[in-house]
């Protein structure tokens, strides 16, 4: 399932597709494609992760439930950040914006109002702390 929140009330016209540049690309290319908006101005993109998230060989888990797995991803901007059911969010360095989008469909991806709206309807706002849907 993906989501797609937006933080504006403007309307855009959808992005084009983003290339997928190989590894090893000009830093510079890089930064450019990475800080290209998605699909307009304050584009705030979700995925759901049902399985273990598993990064350099360490599994993830979160330090206030200690989940392993159920996870969903968000990503505005460079920025990725893995929020679990119980509420906690943070930062993920190790997951760039084309792992990202490695991993989103935004053809079948469901559009919300607020970003708050999107995580009640998804199950993402504490709610559901211990409980896994996947």
């Amino acid at each position: 399932m993906t989501l797609v929140l937006r933080t504006t009330d403007r309307t855009t016209e959808p992005a084009s597709a983003l290339p997928v540049l190989p590894t090893g690309t000009d830093p510079l290319l890089q930064l450019q494609y990475e800080t290209r908006p998605t699909d307009g101005p304050g584009a705030i993109r979700c995925v759901g992760h049902s399985r273990a998230l598993i990064l350099d060989g360490i599994p993830v888990m979160c330090s206030a439930c200690q989940a392993r797995r159920d996870w969903l991803l968000i990503n505005h901007g460079r920025a990725v950040w893995i929020r679990c059911r119980c509420g906690n969010q943070w930062l993920e360095p190790e997951i760039s914006r084309a792992d990202f989008d490695a991993m989103i469909d935004i053809a079948d991806g469901t559009t919300y109002p607020s970003i708050e709206q999107g995580l009640i309807a998804l199950g993402f706002d504490g709610v559901f702390a211990g409980t896994y849907l996947g």
